[in-house]
This record gives C-alpha cells, sequence and structure tokens, in this order.
C-alpha cells in the first residue's frame, strides 16, 4: 500500500458543516451546491497538515496529508470563538458563504473546515481498494477534527504569542456532516461549547421506507400521482425495450436496471430534498392533465434540469464505475457507498404500497451492490452504529437540531426536543435540507443562506434567531467572564 506523503503543515482555526462538493450520498447530495464561483466562498485557499491514519492503533503510526482552510476576517483576536465547519462526504473546496459566515459575523468568530480524509485532495492511499478503505468511518473522522482542533488552537496560541488558552468552539454541519457535528458534541465534549447539527442523519437506518413516503408527503396528491405513473411506464419500458428507454433518459451506460430505476427515482428526490419541487411537480401535473406523454415530461426534467443544471454524472448510479479503485474527481461516489455500504445503510428502499419508487429498488438490490462493488462480506452494521452514537436517543448536551419539513432525510434526524438538545422543523413549501444555513432553494446556493425565497422567511428566520440565542447562551457559559459574544 502506497501511502502518500504529506507536504509541510501550516496553522489555524475549525468549523464544521459541508463546504464541499456534495458526493450523490445514496444519496444525500449535501456538498456540491455551490459552483467554482469566487463569490460562492468566503475562501479557497488551501492549507495542509499531517494527520494520524489509525486513532486506534497503538502501534500505526503512519500519518497523511489533510486539507483545511481558514477565514479571519470576522474574528476578533485573540479571544473570539472558533467555528468549527464540518465538511461531509466530498471533496471540500473551501468554505461556502452561507448562513454560517453571517453568525460569524455577528459573533467575531473565525471560521475553519476541514476537509473529510479519503475525500477530495486527502486521500492516505493511491489506490481506493476496499483493503485500503478500512481506515473510512466516521469514527476516525471524528478522531481527524479532535486532533485537528488541538493542533489548530496550539497553531493559533503561537501566532499570538500566548500559552495554555483556549478559544471557545462551536460545530456546525449539515447531513452527514450535521450528524458529525452532533457526534464531536458527545464523543468530545470538552472541545466544544455546542453544536449546531443541521439536517442531521444521526440515526442509521436499514431499510429507510419513510424516505419514499416523505417524498409523497412532500409532492402532493397530483404531483404523487403523476410520478406514480411515470414509475410505472418506466418499468414497462424496461419489459419491452430496456435499451431504449434508457437512452431516451440518457442513461444507456446504465446496464443493470436496478441503477437505473435508483436513478430515476434519485432525480425526483433532489427536487423536493433541495427546495425546488415546483421545477419538478408543475410540467408533471400539467402533463398528466392534458393526457400528454409523461415519459416525455420527466425525461426533459431528468435531462435538462438533474443531468444540466445540477450537473449530477449518470455514472454515480453505475455499478461498473463505483468498482473503479483509481483516485479520480468521481471517487467521492465510491467512498460514500463504502460509508453506506459499513455503517448507516438508509437504504432508500420502495414501502410495500403506494410507493413512488419503482419495487425492485429494495433491500436485495441494495445488498447485492454492497458485494459486487466492495466485496463479500460488506455490509451495513446499523445495530453497532446506532449503540455506540445512539442514534435518535443520543445522550448529549447543548446541540440544536434542525430540519426542513420536506426533506426526506429528516426521517433519519432527531425530530423531539429534549434536555438541552432543542429540535426544529423549518415548515414551508420549499424547505428542504439544511434550510437553516442554506435558505431557498438549497441547491443552487443562496449567497449568505438567504431565505427571501423561501414559502415562509418568517419561519426561517424564528429558527434562525433561535440559533443564536443558544450560540450565545454556549458562547457566555463556555467563558468565566460569562459575558455575550453579540
Amino acid at each position: 500500500m502506497k501511502i502518500q506523503l504529506l507536504v509541510s503543515f501550516l496553522f489555524f482555526f475549525i468549523i464544521i458543516s459541508h463546504d464541499c462538493v456534495e458526493s450523490r450520498m445514496p444519496h444525500l447530495r449535501t456538498n456540491g451546491l455551490a459552483s467554482a464561483n469566487s463569490k460562492n466562498y468566503l475562501t479557497q485557499k488551501a492549507i495542509w497538515f499531517n494527520q494520524t491514519l489509525d486513532h486506534f492503533s497503538p502501534i500505526n503510526h503512519i500519518r497523511f496529508q489533510q486539507r483545511y482552510y481558514e477565514f479571519l476576517d470576522y474574528f476578533r483576536a485573540p479571544d473570539g470563538p472558533i467555528f468549527l465547519k464540518i465538511c461531509g462526504e466530498a471533496s471540500c473546496n473551501g468554505i461556502t458563504n452561507d448562513y454560517v459566515g453571517v453568525l460569524a459575523k455577528k459573533f467575531g468568530a473565525a471560521i475553519v473546515t476541514l476537509e473529510h480524509r479519503y475525500y477530495g485532495k486527502s486521500s492516505p492511499f493511491n489506490t481506493l481498494s476496499t483493503e485500503n478503505l478500512k481506515y473510512l468511518s466516521s469514527k476516525q473522522a471524528l478522531f481527524d477534527l479532535a486532533v485537528f482542533h488541538e493542533f489548530y488552537q496550539e497553531s493559533l496560541n503561537k501566532k499570538l504569542n500566548r500559552s495554555k488558552t483556549d478559544n471557545p468552539w462551536i460545530v456546525f454541519g449539515v447531513s452527514y456532516a450535521g450528524a458529525l457535528s452532533a457526534w464531536f458534541r458527545l464523543k468530545f465534549p470538552h472541545l466544544t461549547c455546542g453544536s449546531l447539527a443541521s439536517s442531521a442523519v444521526v440515526q442509521a437506518v436499514y431499510n429507510f421506507t419513510d424516505f419514499d413516503k416523505q417524498i409523497g408527503e412532500s409532492a402532493g396528491p397530483d404531483c404523487k400521482s403523476a410520478l406514480q405513473e411515470t414509475t410505472k411506464l418506466v418499468e414497462e419500458k424496461l419489459a419491452s425495450d430496456k435499451t431504449a428507454v434508457k437512452t431516451f433518459f440518457g442513461a444507456a451506460q446504465l446496464k443493470n436496471d436496478g441503477d437505473f430505476l435508483y436513478f430515476l427515482a434519485d432525480a425526483a428526490v433532489t427536487a423536493f430534498q433541495y427546495g425546488n419541487p415546483d421545477i419538478l411537480c408543475t410540467p408533471m401535473v400539467e402533463a398528466k392533465k392534458a393526457g400528454k406523454n409523461l415519459l416525455d415530461t420527466y425525461a426533459s426534467y431528468v435531462k435538462n434540469y438533474y443531468l444540466g443544471t445540477l450537473g449530477v454524472g449518470v455514472q454515480t448510479y453505475d455499478q461498473q464505475s463505483l468498482k473503479r479503485t483509481a483516485l479520480s474527481e468521481n471517487s467521492g461516489d465510491r467512498l460514500w457507498w463504502f460509508q453506506v455500504c459499513t455503517e448507516v445503510a438508509y437504504f432508500q428502499i420502495a414501502p410495500l404500497n403506494d410507493s413512488i419508487r419503482s419495487s425492485k429498488v429494495d433491500t436485495r438490490y441494495h445488498l447485492d451492490l454492497c458485494r459486487n462493488v466492495f466485496g463479500e462480506g460488506i455490509y451495513p452494521d446499523v445495530d453497532a452504529t446506532n449503540i455506540y452514537y445512539g442514534g435518535t436517543k443520543l445522550a448529549g448536551s447543548k446541540i440544536v437540531f434542525t430540519n426542513g419539513s420536506q426533506d426526506p432525510w429528516r426521517h433519519a434526524s432527531k425530530q423531539t426536543s429534549s434536555p438541552d438538545m432543542p429540535s426544529y422543523v423549518i415548515s414551508c413549501h420549499n424547505c428542504g435540507h439544511g434550510t437553516d444555513l442554506r435558505g431557498c432553494p438549497q441547491s443552487p446556493l443562496q449567497l449568505e443562506g438567504d431565505a427571501k425565497n423561501c414559502g415562509s422567511p418568517d419561519a426561517v428566520q424564528k429558527v434562525r434567531q433561535q440559533v443564536i440565542v443558544h450560540i450565545d447562551l454556549w458562547l457566555s457559559e463556555c467563558q468565566d467572564g460569562g459575558r455575550s459574544y453579540i
């Protein structure tokens, strides 16, 4: 196994979220929300430091190069807070200009982001064989954050000519990174004053039928009916001429019928998950009422919006592509599927009744994918994951959970408040994944998380105000003086 050599390491701050180019998380897709446009980022200047490969081995001292970013324009030196924005399951190309930046300006905070191990340019190995992926897990990633916390705090102290001083830290994250944010506070409470866990998927779910059910609720009866009829028509076409129907949707490379049906289901999901329901539902409902060909309408949406505007690659769903072990810009798909197939599952299977997605997208499809892509014996131990973290019953403190009402992933999050862990659901027509930090729609990126286009901007602002109150309280309790940071 070849370990990539590390370059020099420099200094500075932390933040947990996803300022990354989001991978097709089977399928979370939370990071690919910022284009290469520089105004979408607070900074894209990468810095590097040496990270431990295996935090749980007393004899493995191999290290690898890990990328991070810092933004100090709002930092009130020397004792301002540090916002650790967690980068999740994708390449981390900078610190995105979302609502975390607004909060940093309000609190005089520095923002730092650490790229998740293996993703982007932070790969410990030159090839991504199943054997080389054994150090890819949420547990190792959390320890990465803890080690980085110590490294960055020490570097800052040197820069400020002081010692044994800790700035107050707050962690942020959306989606899988939101789960990491909650878990970091849970496992390392001495390193952070609090956590914002936005759309945090803290509950590993084996058969995630609530996912498809939520799509039906978010779509409404007319759009749901149109989507269900479309699925039926696609299945009929697959039985008669599968090559023609796959080509019609721009997905001829998907030789596996299950991959193709997953691809079509995921295309619809994205409209609701990221706050663009009308782009899909308006033409579908109109076509159904007018007696037009629903396949034509849906194919237009898939090719023009999903593949075109959003730039999703068909290879994301191709098991043959997922089996490739060479490092590439598409490696994030294989990496996230490995985490899905070993830790969290989130198998988005069709419910037994009234499903939108094809019934062929079932448990067997997912297990076969895991075995085909990674080898025999690879399957998700969701019980072990939930025992380790606690699922939605995690015994944490000073964690705020937020979710959007239309987001199917909220059913893997904590939606009920408990002592010292409030939970808020933002309700509106287009409130999806990470609405509190991203505004509406959630994709493409809304600068500073602008909420003016949300169905209910007031609902978003009310939750944001609660977040501000909690952060101010956490920071005051973290400091001996008990002062407000606003």
